[in-house]
């Protein structure tokens, strides 16, 4: 008993070290901006608060004295958390007046809208889990809500704001079409926000669901006439554990992420205020609401946890969690959405990649015709053979990161709970922030931009490993394996990895187009690939102000942006092992059970 509370508080210790040390090394970055980017931020100081005095370099040295710049970013930071243990956040460098309460109310805007997302998003993802639940039981293995939850998924947050903001505020007038005074202004925000996660939250769940009701211990239910209800409700409560962990950043995602959503609504909201911030090289204000945003990382991440203990509960501790079943084989029909999305994906590129895609040889955004299937954009170039030619700077680069990010997020959540910090304030970061700072580094690039959204998206395939690795460290066959002599290495590389790999690349495939979105979006705001490159992201970017004049300049981006996510996720979720023979379920044996996890009795009466 003493050793597991001992063993309970050498975790707790490294998840707080974790936590104060990730959290302390970002706002030091932050801290650092106007001196890694080489751009001292005492002119835009003085044209901001001294607008009558001329930029002379006595006053630029006058302004740097002010602020203390000339002493080092060390020891300005030094000052700014001495002022913060004592209640002051500092003083804006532009406005000459105390961040606090102005990160307070933007807080307060982001929590509030944060919370009507979840509300959307849990709509959604239930809506996507009842053809689970409702194919479990009757004893079916579902094969997923893949399709309809990769097309919610890939639906960009910015794209979907201003389809809205045209069709139900500007056409249909049901919704006003910005500002926050009111909670009907809460609506559309909390759709564009929440579908998306929704969708996330969906195919996640869906799956973990499907798991759940292959494992034996629901057929032994069914047997002992246990009411539907309980069933699902133990399903969900097996279930729930291994996804939590990408719900409570995907919760934290809403907050930190939000920015083009609250841009395009004109919503005051913390993620806006930090890009102004960070655009003015404001520093005590940037730091503040950095600040502001990982702390409601660290409150999510700690309320995540606690509820995933309470979950398991004492299967957890004693290492009695039911081992899941093994893939089910997909069928010759469920190879059709992932080969009618290839087809036409490759028809797409193929033909666009016969067109030129920089010359401006068509009337400005020309509808489609038989000469231009997609039609033109404002400058009136092909959007095919712009789509064609991007796809290989999209998908490519996309591609990569994906990778990238499967390979540290793995490495990264074998080691759960020394993860949890750097996790959850990576992941509370906007992508924004950090092209600005790998900007400021390197200078704008599509390097830049895919080193950018690597550095923020492995956090949530570290959480999604970390939950798997959890959960098989406290299946019985795993427990067992050291007092069979089994080394530590042996049981992390054998037992543990293969069963984390499938789920977490899948997952990775579902972030895919959600990347390629994040690529072209810095690349929007400058901070990745620039005109006249065809990147998809781009192109949707610029046909975003003629949706309504010219809708085709935006679905054609948005439809392959689409495609490419079907594709990815049914590939990932389709099961390339040969089907075996059909038996009776109570006979089937459980593959993924080693055979070490199977002691003979003289092993028995000696481990014990």
């Amino acid at each position: 008993m003493a050793r597991g509370r001992a063993g309970v508080l050498r975790a707790g210790a490294l998840v707080a070290g974790s936590r104060v040390t990730a959290i302390s090394a970002v706002v030091l970055l932050v801290g650092m901006l106007p001196w890694l980017s080489g751009r001292s931020p005492e002119y835009t100081i003085l044209r901001a608060r001294y607008a009558d005095l001329e930029v002379t370099p006595a006053n630029l040295e006058a302004v740097r004295a002010e602020l203390g710049l000339n002493r080092g970013p060390f020891m300005v930071f030094a000052d700014w958390v001495g002022g913060v243990l004592r209640g002051d956040f500092g003083t804006s460098w532009i406005s000459n007046r105390p961040v606090l309460p102005g990160t307070l109310d933007a807080l307060g805007v982001s929590l509030t809208l944060m919370g009507f997302a979840i509300l959307v998003a849990t709509v959604v993802a239930t809506l996507l889990c009842l053809p689970t639940v409702r194919a479990g039981l009757r004893g079916r293995r579902a094969r997923g809500a893949g399709a309809i939850a990769a097309t919610l998924t890939a639906l960009p947050e910015f794209l979907l704001a201003a389809a809205l903001l045209i069709i139900c505020a500007v056409w249909l007038r049901w919704f006003p079409p910005y500002g926050w005074t009111g909670i009907q202004y809460a609506v559309l925000p909390a759709l564009a926000l929440g579908v998306p996660a929704g969708g996330l939250i969906g195919r996640l769940l869906s799956d973990a669901i499907a798991g759940a009701f292959a494992e034996r211990w629901v057929l032994t239910w069914a047997m002992a006439g246990f009411p539907t209800w309980r069933t699902v409700a133990a399903v969900l409560r097996r279930a729930l554990p291994s996804v939590l962990g990408q719900i409570g950043l995907v919760l934290i995602g809403l907050t930190g992420g939000a920015v083009a959503v609250e841009q395009i609504f004109a919503i005051p909201g913390l993620g806006r205020a930090t890009l102004g911030a960070a655009s003015s090289q404001d520093i005590p204000a940037l730091q503040a609401g950095i600040l502001a945003l990982l702390g409601v990382a660290v409150v999510v991440g700690g309320a995540v946890g606690l509820l995933r203990r309470v979950l398991l509960g004492p299967a957890l501790r004693l290492g009695s969690l039911p081992v899941p079943e093994t893939r089910v084989p997909s069928r010759r029909r469920d190879a059709i959405v992932p080969a009618g999305s290839a087809l036409l994906l490759l028809l797409i590129i193929g033909t666009g990649l016969l067109r030129d895609p920089f010359t401006s040889e068509h009337a400005r955004l020309a509808p489609p015709s038989w000469l231009l299937p997609f039609g033109a954009d404002a400058s009136g170039r092909d959007l095919l053979g712009r789509l064609g030619h991007g796809a290989v700077i999209t998908l490519g680069t996309a591609l990569v990161v994906v990778l990238v990010c499967v390979v540290v997020g793995v490495v990264v959540g074998l080691f759960p709970h020394a993860s949890i910090g750097p996790l959850e304030v990576t992941n509370a970061a906007p992508p924004i922030l950090a092209g600005i700072v790998v900007t400021a580094l390197w200078g704008p690039s599509i390097v830049g931009a895919a080193i950018a959204v690597a550095l923020v998206s492995w956090a949530p395939l570290a959480a999604h490993t970390g939950a798997l690795v959890l959960e098989a460290r406290a299946q019985p066959h795993i427990g067992i394996l050291p007092v069979l002599g089994v080394g530590r290495a042996r049981i992390l590389l054998r037992y543990i990895v293969p069963t984390v790999i499938g789920p977490v690349f899948r997952h990775a495939m579902l972030r895919l187009p959600g990347v390629a979105l994040t690529l072209a979006a810095l690349g929007f705001l400058g901070l990745g690939t620039d005109q006249p490159t065809p990147e998809w992201g781009l192109v949707l970017a610029e046909g975003i102000g003629y949706a309504e004049r010219a809708p085709w300049v935006v679905l054609a981006p948005a439809g392959a942006l689409v495609l490419a996510a079907v594709l990815a996720v049914s590939l990932a979720g389709f099961g390339w092992a040969r089907p075996r023979a059909s038996r009776p379920r109570t006979a089937q044996r459980v593959d993924a059970q080693p055979v070490e996890a199977q002691p003979t009795r003289a092993q028995q009466a000696r481990a014990s």
